[in-house]
């Protein structure tokens, strides 16, 4: 016996609405390696706790409502769980949903779509064999659109990709005489290395690379590297100097391809499921080019350079209509935020680009 789908009228107004706690829960996580994902628990008297996924390594959705529910005293005896995307079935690195739902005792659990991930999936067939009332089909719809790219990257079976873009007002990353450090702000820089923190990879081009001589890894507050780092990459076939710091970098991987596709290929084969690329300008427009971006966080400074170097280069795009796509995303933070005098703007991209074999021979 597996996860019953329901109608709509199947499911009562108190579901719907601890549905919609589950969905605005959820946005309160990190878009990444792992899905969003919230929980709603819905107590026989009408009370909505809920809980939503971090990011990776954090409690899922269901264990931190449980904990919640627990710490409130609440009977989950009697209580219903509903969730945004079907529990998980396996242990990765936290146990299985599943596990944690059983001992909880909650009889009845609903949720909103299954897990499209083959090794996560069937959590609501476990379930349902261990006699708790188990459905789904609740603002699938809803649940399908908040993790889209997610679900793209992980069919694609390539990492999450996540652009970070810094700019003046004139949409420039440089000055004409090739100044650029620095023109966002330390709030802005502190928040880049947050993001840094919680990626498996830091993507730059050998020009980048040769030009700004980056470590590409993540500092905390006190401008001291954290313990887990992600591993620096480099695009590009030309050699890095040899007394730059990622060339001194054992742990930096050099793919020698103007391939995006084949760059991602073997990242994915090394591990990484979540990659920020962050430059230079001609590898974000050919990852953008490619319609493998997923993510997009641009800083954007108050400053006009006039003349200098453009943040996206190589869009092959010829007139309005043909513009890549992007949507405000209010996940984590509202989509437009202020950093000191600074503005972030975080977005997710649409529908994908068109292909591309990645990047041109000029990228070296």
């Amino acid at each position: 016996m597996g996860a019953r789908p329901g109608d709509a009228a199947e499911f009562t107004d108190l579901e719907s609405a601890a549905m919609t706690a589950a969905l605005n829960a959820a946005r309160e996580g990190v878009r990444g390696a792992n899905p969003l994902v919230g929980a709603a628990i819905l107590t026989a008297d009408g009370q909505i706790v809920t809980g939503h996924h971090g990011g990776t390594g954090t409690p899922h959705a269901e264990v931190d409502a449980i904990t919640t529910a627990h710490d409130l005293d609440i009977d989950l005896t009697t209580a219903t769980l509903l969730v945004t995307l079907e529990p998980c079935d396996h242990h990765g690195r936290t146990g299985p949903c599943t596990e944690a739902i059983l001992a909880a005792e909650i009889p009845s659990v609903v949720f909103a779509s299954p897990d499209p991930n083959p090794l996560a999936a069937g959590g609501g067939k476990t379930l349902a064999e261990a006699g708790l009332t188990v459905r789904s089909g609740l603002c699938e719809e809803d649940s399908r659109a908040l993790n889209a790219r997610w679900v793209r990257s992980l069919t694609e079976a390539r990492p999450f990709v996540t652009a970070k873009i810094a700019q003046s007002l004139d949409g420039a990353v440089a000055a004409a005489d090739a100044t650029s450090q620095w023109i966002t702000s330390a709030e802005s820089r502190a928040h880049a290395h947050e993001v840094r923190s919680r990626v498996d990879a830091i993507l730059v081009g050998t020009g980048t690379a040769a030009a700004d001589d980056p470590r590409l890894n993540a500092r905390g507050p006190d401008g001291i590297a954290l313990d887990d780092q992600p591993r620096p990459v480099v695009l590009g076939t030309s050699e890095l100097p040899v007394t730059s710091f990622l060339a001194l970098n054992p742990n930096t991987l050099h793919l020698r391809t103007h391939d995006v596709r084949e760059a991602l290929d073997e990242l994915y084969a090394a591990g990484a499921r979540h990659l920020l690329v962050e430059g230079g300008p001609t590898v974000l427009g050919a990852f953008f080019s490619a319609g493998v971006v997923d993510e997009v966080f641009c800083y954007q400074a108050p400053l006009l350079i006039g003349p200098g170097r453009g943040s996206v280069d190589g869009l092959d795009i010829g007139t309005l209509s043909e513009a890549l796509q992007l949507i405000p995303d209010d996940t984590e933070t509202p989509a437009v935020s202020r950093l000191g005098p600074d503005f972030l703007l975080h977005f997710a991209t649409a529908d994908p680009g068109p292909d591309s074999t990645g990047l041109p021979e000029s990228v070296t």
